[in-house]
């Protein structure tokens, strides 16, 4: 046996009980969830030695009392934003204990007070909090950012002398220990829907109508680059005729969503509208006529479609108000509102800007998780391409800040969707699937995240799926980029479609030589050599280090059939420009 001075942490889930009786599949599967991806990555990146675990807790051994607060506090405060989108009763919470004494080690196990008043601490600990010794506040009181609420003496069981506990206070906008105390505010577009009119004179059509509202704003609220107006303060508006502008500036808001429902007969007509109280000018609007089959249905539809085109409006009414500005004057959500107008161009002079406005963005406000997420993705464009002076340094780079961007906001989809997309590009479907599930349950209607579920199945040799898939990110959003028909071409191609493939990449303005090479494989697979030794000549004077094994190594097909079958095409092709 041995014993030194060292920080004990305790940990132990509430309620585990009763949510193993509840669903214990479900609960094992989301506590083995959190403990990958967060409670054992937190603990080692803090130096904690994991001591033992039970079902529901655990104890870990720190040599600095400062890393174990560091560590509960960073547990606590991303276990919040991960269950931000649970449901109260299916929620896994921890409550933490922290005590610094002597401890003895024995048999890779660890026992003596030090170890049982961390136990102690832990159950008197509110759920999701964290309770600490007094020994445990001196240490850190002044080091880190942390502010501690007094509970005074208390009698601990089997501990002879009373101890005195302190209590980590939280709240919802408490950082992890040892963050910055202030941060620059992202000042992102305020969006508010106001109540739908009933245009029906129905009153029965009352609850259909205010149900739309409320889906359309809950489902707006997912998408964490808006700031969108509470229901609660938008309903007061409901029935009242009230000028646009006074109502934008009582909410705070520079845009807002205004629409109506008519019932005829048995069918509905749903029309919806988005204003730029700035100027007063309608920037989008849209009509939407069903039959009255499924009212629920209906509703369902006319929700994705309209959060799927709606932030996409509001952030080309703002890339407008970014051109006017010189770059010296943006501000971090600006920055990134740029440098995705830049990444979107796919040219080197433009990735390189891009970076440069991300990384200003990242300085004005270094918590801003959707900056880090799309200086990732930016950095990953920029890896695919070859514009890199070290491609393997910048890659790990971009996966540290997508990897930085989850421990901040583990609830951005965007932040899944781009981590699925790295996972693709090192050849890890397995990863990808994992972030690309968890993105599509965290933002359904989100068109990049439903698009990229096409990709994905196409490259895992299910393209008939991704094609359904694809198409319905092309219906979310009428108005989506061009480079969504590349996708469907694509998967056509995977799935034997050549015709439809060639027709879908027939939609893109200005092809790639990328491009170029699936419609030779396709034209190749429907016997006409002369169209596909026409654009894989294209595909070559476009890139002349075209080769095809070199651009073969570029996809990411799970099924080895699935890339012979794009090899071969390429080798007719190549055959018929040869002849």
């Amino acid at each position: 046996m041995k014993r030194k001075l060292a920080a004990v942490l305790a940990a132990d889930m509430a309620g585990y009980s009763r949510l193993m009786e509840t669903d214990e599949e479900g609960t094992l599967a989301r506590l083995r969830s959190h403990r990958i991806e967060l409670i054992d990555p937190v603990i080692a990146k803090n130096q904690g030695n994991i001591i033992k675990t039970t079902g529901d807790g655990m104890l870990v051994e720190f040599q600095s009392v400062c890393d174990a607060v560091r560590c509960a506090s960073e547990i606590q405060f991303r276990m919040r934003r991960r269950n931000s989108d649970v449901a109260p009763d299916r929620r896994i919470q921890f409550r933490i204990g922290i005590n610094l004494g002597d401890i003895i080690f024995d048999d890779d196990d660890i026992y003596g007070d030090g170890v049982n008043i961390a136990a102690r601490l832990e159950q008197l600990a509110e759920v999701g909090g964290i309770c600490v010794s007094q020994a445990v506040r001196d240490q850190v009181a002044e080091r880190l950012d942390v502010t501690f609420e007094d509970l005074g003496e208390r009698t601990l069981k089997n501990i002879a002398r009373p101890v005195r506990v302190w209590q980590v206070v939280a709240n919802e906008e408490t950082r992890p220990a040892g963050g910055t105390a202030e941060r620059q505010s992202v000042v992102k577009p305020a969006i508010a829907v106001l109540p739908f009119a009933n245009m029906s004179g129905d009153a029965e059509q009352e609850y259909f109508v205010d149900g739309l509202t409320e889906d359309i704003i809950t489902e707006l609220s997912r998408r964490h680059e808006l700031f969108v107006i509470s229901r609660n303060s938008t309903f007061v508006y409901k029935g009242q005729a009230a000028n646009l502008r006074d109502v934008a500036e009582k909410l705070g808001a520079q845009y807002l969503v205004e629409g109506s429902v008519r019932k005829s007969g048995d069918r509905l007509r749903v029309t919806v509208q988005l204003i730029d109280t700035a100027n007063d000018t309608h920037i989008w609007a849209e009509k939407y006529d069903r039959t009255l089959d499924d009212v629920f249905a209906i509703q369902d539809e006319v929700t994705g479609a309209i959060v799927a085109t709606l932030p996409g409006r509001v952030e080309a009414a703002q890339q407008d108000l970014v051109v006017r500005k010189t770059p010296s004057s943006l501000a971090a959500y600006e920055c990134v509102l740029a440098a995705k107008v830049r990444h979107h161009r796919s040219a080197h002079e433009e990735n390189l800007e891009a970076q440069r406005l991300i990384e200003r963005a990242i300085t004005l406000d270094p918590d801003y998780a959707h900056a880090h997420a799309w200086r990732g993705c930016i950095l990953g464009q920029a890896w695919v391409h070859g514009w890199l002076e070290d491609p393997d340094a910048s890659y790990d780079v971009a996966v540290g800040e997508l990897e930085k961007a989850r421990a901040l906001d583990d609830n951005d989809a965007d932040v899944h969707r781009i981590l699925a997309a790295m996972a693709v590009i090192a050849d890890d479907l397995t990863r990808a699937r994992y972030h690309q599930e968890r993105a599509l349950a965290l933002n359904p209607n989100y068109d990049l995240v439903v698009v990229q579920q096409g990709e994905l199945l196409t490259w895992l040799g299910r393209p008939q799926e991704g094609i359904e898939w694809i198409r319905k990110a092309m219906r979310l959003n009428p108005h989506h980029p061009e480079r969504f028909w590349s996708h469907l071409g694509k998967a056509q191609f995977a799935a034997r479609l050549y015709k439809d493939a060639i027709e879908s990449f027939m939609h893109v303005t200005s092809m790639d030589a990328v491009q170029h090479a699936f419609v030779a494989a396709n034209y190749s697979w429907l016997g006409d050599k002369m169209a596909a030794a026409a654009h894989l000549d294209r595909a070559i004077r476009l890139n002349p280090d075209f080769t095809i094994e070199t651009f073969l190594g570029t996809m990411h097909y799970a099924e080895e059939g699935d890339l012979q079958h794009l090899r071969d095409g390429l080798a007719k092709a190549q055959e018929a420009a040869a002849a």
